[in-house]
């Protein structure tokens, strides 16, 4: 498999070479050269499939030529082998239509883990043969920094700074990042938003003072092998739900807009998907970009919900590429004034692909609230507010058939997030013990101002040459 990037200009590379680079030299995102296709029977055949070889069968064709068949199933049994679930990402039946696929079973209670449990093998069986040391940048608005830090941490030949906004994640996001103890994790508390970490994290990757001395990676969902690992649980749902001979629609709490984006990989391989739905929050540059073509800046607000207070959606650009066309050197373009002027109206012709395809909705934080009580009252299930987010947005597809299921993704366990658990039902959720000993544990981290310079200082002084 060959992977181009978005803006046109980066060099064409195998799925070894995206893993390991992250995002494009030329400030695009990768994206495979076509889309595999799986034929009806094909899906039919993974009908009952075991989850680690669901995963190894609905990737191969994405890592063909760097790993064998066999090589990826033995990752994809030790990356999922630890999860506390049998089924991996079990189905919740909340109603006659809405379910829930929880996505919280990995080390770090988010659904970051089913692809970074992954991205950290595949980052050390691909570096196994490199004489320098891969440095992993990222930012995290909560649950990316724990889950990649948690796949990482203690490896050979890799070293992870991740940055997160201080005073912008929950307590329990931010141990579980601060509390891991190995040499090769460094966290940053940035005083700023996300985006502003995010922007510096996208800067450091196009710093040639910076890559001449680092081999620098990327842990984000611009990260290719981190979003492809994220298609295998739509196939997981939707085959427990009929497919291939019965489509189903999923509601997916969005902020960098990479797990919806998966969504509509699993689409385009062939699997029966009927409307993608973008759930957001008060930060709605998305919800705003799919219902009126309008995706510029707005303010980044903190809510309950703080792994989607994100302004600039980084993935949204692979969307904008598939919705023109794949024409590189107008998306190119397109994002060039973006950078400048911090607004794309989209054309009528993205709008009209896109529509095709996603919705839109936003929740306000009373609804999120109203959408967790529901939850509980009327289904006995305890939610997290993102979940909420995502679930009020399915909740108001009032134009989907009713015989089609609609998947909310249950995004983290409601534990993490106790404060607004506990302001929706009255109820404290507790942490599963196999990680309530981070609230005990000794934090290490460093607060920098948002300032590039700053930050790139530290890592450089820090990072190992």
């Amino acid at each position: 498999m060959r992977y181009v990037s978005t803006r046109g200009q980066a060099p064409v590379l195998d799925f070894e070479g995206v893993t390991l680079t992250g995002l494009a030299n030329d400030g695009g995102l990768y994206l495979p050269e076509e889309w595999p296709q799986f034929s009806h029977d094909q899906i039919a055949a993974l009908r009952g499939v075991p989850y680690p070889e669901l995963a190894a069968r609905v990737m191969a064709p994405f890592t063909a030529g760097s790993l064998s068949q066999d090589d990826l199933l033995a990752l994809c049994q030790q990356a999922y082998g630890g999860f506390s679930h049998a089924a991996v990402t079990p189905l919740v039946q909340l109603d006659e239509q809405h379910w829930l696929l929880e996505l919280f079973y990995g080390p770090t209670l988010a659904f970051k883990d089913v692809a970074l449990q992954l991205l950290g093998l595949l980052f050390e069986r691909f570096l196994e043969k490199r004489e320098r040391p891969l440095t992993i940048i990222g930012a995290t608005s909560g649950d990316t920094g724990s889950a990649a830090i948690d796949a990482v941490a203690g490896r050979k030949n890799v070293e992870i700074f991740m940055l997160h906004p201080e005073g912008r994640v929950s307590d329990i996001q931010r141990r579980q990042m601060t509390t891991v103890s190995a040499a090769n994790v460094h966290n940053i508390a940035i005083a700023g938003s996300f985006d502003d970490a995010q922007a510096m994290v996208k800067r450091m990757f196009a710093d040639r003072a910076l890559t001449d001395t680092l081999d620098i990676g990327a842990v984000n969902s611009i990260n290719w092998a981190r979003l492809m690992a994220q298609v295998v649980y739509y196939f997981a749902a939707a085959l427990q739900l009929g497919a291939p001979d019965r489509k189903a629609a999923f509601s997916v709490p969005t902020g960098n807009f990479g797990d919806v984006f998966a969504g509509y990989v699993a689409q385009k391989m062939g699997l029966p998907v009927e409307r993608l739905i973008v759930a957001t929050n008060k930060n709605d540059i998305l919800a705003r970009a799919i219902r009126d073509g309008d995706y510029s800046v707005g303010e980044s607000h903190a809510t309950i919900t703080p792994s989607m207070d994100i302004q600039v959606s980084s993935n949204f650009e692979r969307l904008l590429f598939e919705a023109n066309g794949r024409d590189a050197a107008s998306l190119a373009a397109q994002m060039d004034g973006f950078g400048s002027s911090k607004t794309l109206p989209l054309d009528p012709a993205q709008r009209e692909r896109i529509a095709a395809m996603f919705s839109a909705e936003r929740a306000t934080p009373e609804q999120t609230l109203e959408a967790m009580r529901w939850a509980h009252q009327a289904c006995g299930e305890v939610i997290d507010p993102h979940t909420a987010v995502g679930l009020h947005a399915a909740r108001e597809q009032n134009a989907l058939d009713p015989a089609v299921p609609v998947v909310t993704l249950a995004t983290a366990h409601p534990a993490k997030f106790p404060d607004a658990v506990e302001q929706a039902i009255d109820l404290r959720a507790d942490l599963p013990k196999r990680v309530e000993r981070i609230m005990e544990r000794e934090e290490r981290c460093e607060t920098l101002p948002a300032d590039y310079d700053a930050v790139r200082d530290y890592i450089s002084a820090k990072a190992t040459h």
